[in-house]
């Protein structure tokens, strides 16, 4: 006989995760809080799954983490799961964006603000490297993978391929280089 499933998480409980989640967070570096709080904490997906709904989302238009909380909250609740975890994840940056710029209309282009935003971009960028080594780690399973990874970056970042062209063009290479071979050998 096996265990039951565990029950799926409140409603308040998902508006409750994604709300931290959402306040907490800078922007690229979001995806490491999704993984922390989704993954580590709540256990409410694994590695496995986040990767997977990871790539839906950055397929997606829009933000990753908006449509992160949506599918994860779909998965969890269905529609009203959806739209708790989308408000969740979303209230604490319209609350800041609506601030800020009531700050920004009073206080200008001062110093003080160009620091601090200087400071948020580098946390950012900071969270961002993160989660890649975290999520690297787990996902690249041999040293192919990782010139792939270089590949793309030294496209857009070092020749100024725009980013699609970039991933379409190490996609096609990464996709023949881990295709099948014939008598059922693994890839070079």
């Amino acid at each position: 006989m096996s265990a039951a499933a565990p029950a799926p998480p409140s409603l308040a409980r998902i508006f409750t995760a994604f709300l931290v989640m959402g306040a907490t967070s800078l922007g690229g570096g979001v995806v490491a809080y999704l993984r922390a709080g989704l993954v580590v904490r709540q256990r409410w997906v694994d590695d496995r799954t986040f990767v997977e709904l990871l790539a839906i989302s950055q397929t997606l238009p829009g933000l990753n983490a908006t449509n992160m909380a949506i599918l994860v909250g779909d998965r969890l609740r269905g529609t009203a799961g959806a739209l708790v975890a989308l408000l969740g994840m979303c209230l604490p940056g319209a609350s800041l964006m609506t601030g800020a710029a009531f700050v920004y209309g009073v206080g200008g282009d001062d110093a003080p603000s160009r620091a601090f935003l200087h400071a948020v971009a580098a946390g950012a960028v900071g969270l961002t490297l993160f989660v890649l080594v975290q999520l690297g780690a787990k996902t690249l399973s041999v040293a192919a993978d990782y010139v792939f990874v270089a590949l793309t970056a030294a496209a857009v970042a070092g020749f100024g391929v725009p980013v699609p062209v970039a991933l379409i063009g190490v996609g096609a290479l990464a996709i023949w280089w881990h295709r099948p071979r014939g008598g059922g050998g693994a890839a070079p």
